[in-house]
């Protein structure tokens, strides 16, 4: 290991459990656990299919992405700008995997989504995260040989069949005779994004200071969409920018992008991607919850119902609903 990198390694990453406790208050509230953090970065997210959906008419996926990413750097610039000069060695050292971190987690997932909903619904583009903690974990198992136990795959099970029950509507008629249109078909290739990123992220994670490599990342993503929106605004209409969409566009470069991000990443490296991807499966359940009361969408009993069932999932595989017991601590691979 070079002296530099082993510099970057001794910094601490800024903690967003202190971030969000100067927020919201509240001295009784674990605010550092990854899972607290996990929950709210998915929420987050959850959120961000309903904006993108609400903006699908309005603005292109494209554009939509590239103003997200524009608003996220200049939120993020002020905290991580010293990191980002001071380490301007490292970032050209490790160009190759700050691209395709770029590439998968800031570019490629979330224009993917907000191409998506223009074929499909909010809600159902957010179910499609389902195979996600499944294709993490066989990536984190087959790449960074992490130990897989009983309890993570009962607990996926659980997230599968609740996210299943919302899709289907609790019938398995309907189930069996699902199609994925154009729009579930991107969600897909967005996912496989997302896991990659995911991973890349894990092993890397070490590697660099946390606020510079998000910014850098941030910074390359908007040059890798920089050329498809140019295009975009020179064949689509004219948008029409309002206050509402001011205030969606700062969600998504704040809430739904830097503030998820560095709780998804702090977390990730404490626990893991195959112990955190569980977790992906409340993106469905806030996303039907937002839709609900922001696209006035009707809460039915198979999205009630799938969504308890997704949460036990989550419950079950961090061993909140079950303590861990010689049986379960039994590793699948050592």
């Amino acid at each position: 290991m070079s002296i530099e990198v082993a510099r970057v390694v001794s910094i601490e990453a800024p903690d967003p459990g202190n971030f969000l406790q100067i927020i919201l208050g509240g001295d009784n509230v674990n605010w550092k656990s990854p899972y607290f953090l996990l929950v709210i970065a998915t929420m987050f997210w959850g959120g961000n299919f309903v904006i993108g959906k609400g903006f699908a008419n309005i603005v292109p996926p494209f554009t939509l992405a590239f103003l997200r990413w524009f608003f996220a750097f200049l939120f993020l610039f002020p905290f991580a700008k010293r990191e980002l000069i001071n380490y301007k060695h490292l970032w050209k050292k490790e160009w190759k995997t700050l691209f395709w971190m770029a590439l998968t987690g800031v570019a490629g997932f979330n224009t993917l989504v907000y191409i998506a909903v223009h074929y499909t619904t909010s809600i159902n583009a957010s179910l499609v995260n389902a195979p996600t903690p499944v294709l993490i974990m066989l990536l984190s198992f087959l790449f960074l040989k992490e130990k897989m136990q009983i309890r993570h795959f009962i607990g996926i099970i659980f997230s599968v069949i609740g996210v299943s029950w919302i899709v289907s509507r609790g019938s398995l008629e309907a189930l069996l005779s699902f199609t994925i249109n154009k729009g579930e078909l991107l969600m897909l290739l967005a996912v496989t994004m997302w896991s990659v990123y995911s991973v890349i992220v894990k092993k890397n994670a070490h590697k660099f200071p946390a606020s510079g490599v998000f910014l850098v990342t941030i910074l390359i993503g908007i040059i890798i969409l920089t050329p498809f929106t140019i295009y975009e605004w020179a064949v689509a209409k004219p948008m029409t920018f309002t206050f509402k969409g001011f205030i969606g566009f700062l969600y998504l470069g704040a809430c739904a992008s830097v503030i998820s991000f560095i709780c998804w990443n702090k977390a990730v490296t404490e626990i893991g991607p195959g112990k955190a991807s569980p977790f992906l499966n409340l993106i469905p359940v806030f996303a039907s919850i937002f839709a609900i009361i922001f696209l006035g969408e009707t809460l039915t009993s198979a999205q009630l119902i799938g969504g308890v069932i997704t949460i036990t999932g989550v419950l079950i595989t961090t061993g909140v609903l079950f303590k861990k017991t010689a049986k379960m601590q039994h590793s699948l691979k050592s």
